[in-house]
């Protein structure tokens, strides 16, 4: 294919892996001058892509219009009634993208699909025979789906990707205060990747005595209001979550000194902006190819055992029943390696 190509690129959900593809898009749209990306998702990460000449977002309503077979089908038809593309790249591989790559292929177009490599993460998660080494990142297997259609990446993650962007007017009082600004995002879709709450809640008291300014970042309406006891009883605390947009939140994280995740997309949202991630490992893995963006792997928090990982997203149970990965790990293994970060 050409330069000149207009590229249909699908990947719903989730967050995490959504963001994961940005650093991709930006590399391909920089080493082919001349191609033009329509990126089709959830309506929600539009923001991801704010400011990449040559990207256009489409929002999907899985929820709504979008929603079911039929919801494909006539997403399919708009789409074609918006552009007509020279490829179609499948980053997702489920079936609304499996649906949607029927439709382009019976219509002519070629569409090249992400290999998961789910026989070797297998190998790495199970209990017996553990396989236990670095499997290719989800950055290079969305790259890999491009070189099939005629495009190959050179991924560079030492490169910047976005430039800091304007502080929301309620939160820029705590950056002109001078001290140092960590973002703490103590939550994760799954338990098993959880740090206990009670003890990152410890991590955060320390931090705020070490004069370091604290913003909470969280999910839903319930992960909202612990954050607002944390902010009510620690000072130099703020809770930001359920306060902002997705757009303003990701303009409060482009200007944060450090933040600290779990395994999750905060981390991913941080390493769009350069900033420094302590990410805390528990039942998954980084050798799962999930790792942040451009993030030394020295940032990493985790503990060896032999049950680790047990599950690619931390979507199974603990089978040992103690969550072992996350309690042998102390806060004040955490707080040393934040102030290593920052320092």
């Amino acid at each position: 294919m050409k330069d000149a190509s207009h590229i249909l690129v699908i990947r719903f959900s989730s967050m995490g892996d959504v963001a994961m593809t940005v650093p991709v898009i930006k590399n391909l749209l920089q080493q082919h001058p001349g191609m033009r990306i329509t990126f089709l998702s959830n309506s929600f990460f539009e923001p991801l892509f704010d400011g990449i000449e040559r990207c256009r977002f489409y929002p999907a309503f899985l929820k709504g219009k979008h929603k079911g077979f039929a919801g494909m089908f006539s997403l399919f038809k708009e789409l074609g009634l918006a552009a007509k593309f020279d490829g179609i790249a499948d980053l997702h591989n489920v079936l609304r993208s499996q649906l949607l790559g029927v439709f382009y292929t019976m219509s002519g177009h070629r569409v090249a699909v992400i290999e998961k490599g789910r026989q070797q993460k297998k190998a790495l998660t199970r209990t017996k025979d553990k396989v236990l080494q670095q499997l290719p990142s989800t950055f290079g297997r969305y790259a890999d789906v491009f070189t099939k259609l005629g495009f190959p990446i050179t991924l560079q993650p030492g490169e910047p990707l976005f430039e800091k962007k304007l502080i929301p007017a309620g939160v820029e009082p705590v950056f002109l205060t001078g001290k140092k600004v960590i973002g703490v995002a103590p939550f994760a879709q799954y338990k098993e990747k959880m740090y206990p709450v009670e003890k990152m809640k410890l991590i955060v008291k320390e931090l705020a005595l070490k004069n370091h300014i604290v913003l909470l970042f969280g999910g839903g309406p319930q992960e909202a209001a612990i954050l607002k006891e944390w902010e009510n009883e620690i000072f130099s605390v703020f809770n930001v979550a359920a306060k902002y947009s997705f757009a303003e939140e990701l303009a409060i994280i482009s200007n944060l000194t450090a933040m600290v995740s779990m395994d999750s997309a905060n981390m991913h949202l941080a390493s769009l902006f350069n900033v420094p991630v302590v990410s805390i490992w528990g039942a998954t893995h980084p050798f799962a190819g999930f790792y942040g963006w451009g993030q030394a792997w020295e940032h990493i928090v985790q503990v060896d055992l032999y049950c680790r990982p047990c599950s690619v997203f931390g979507n199974k149970p603990c089978y040992r029943g103690d969550h072992a990965c996350m309690a042998r790990i102390t806060e004040q293994t955490i707080v040393e390696k934040i102030e290593q970060v920052i320092a």
